[in-house]
């Protein structure tokens, strides 16, 4: 499974921004694709997984009401849409695929593909 995380960049407090993965490979049927951060020197973070089949949702604590995550299975997509930034939402993006749809797991070593990671820096 290759995944590739595009759409961070450099923005203001309280801006919008979208990230996107594309899945390709053999991502399976039932599979989830979940988002994590990490801010430096900070340990990896849930924001969120979307069930590709089901499309049911789970969010990390510190993003639900200001992040939305959305799935496509058609075209093995997911999004990330974040508003409201602040600083402190400042980290490298990853996304990161599990085997299944079953529980959407917020364990980072439940998830055995990663992204490349993107950068999303917000200034004050």
């Amino acid at each position: 499974v290759q995944l590739q995380a595009s759409g961070g960049g450099l923005v203001q407090v309280g801006d919008s921004l979208r990230l996107s993965c594309a899945a390709s490979g053999r991502t399976g049927s039932s599979y989830a694709l979940g988002w994590f951060r990490q801010a430096p020197e900070k340990e990896r973070e849930f924001v969120g997984a979307v069930g590709m089949r089901t499309g049911r949702t789970r969010y990390g604590d510190s993003v639900k009401g200001q992040f939305t995550i959305a799935g496509d299975n058609a075209k093995s997509t997911i999004i990330l849409q974040m508003n409201s930034l602040k600083p402190e939402d400042t980290a490298v993006y990853f996304c990161a695929h599990s085997g299944t749809d079953h529980y959407l797991t917020s364990d980072p070593s439940r998830y055995r593909y990663w992204g490349q990671g993107t950068q999303v820096t917000v200034s004050s």
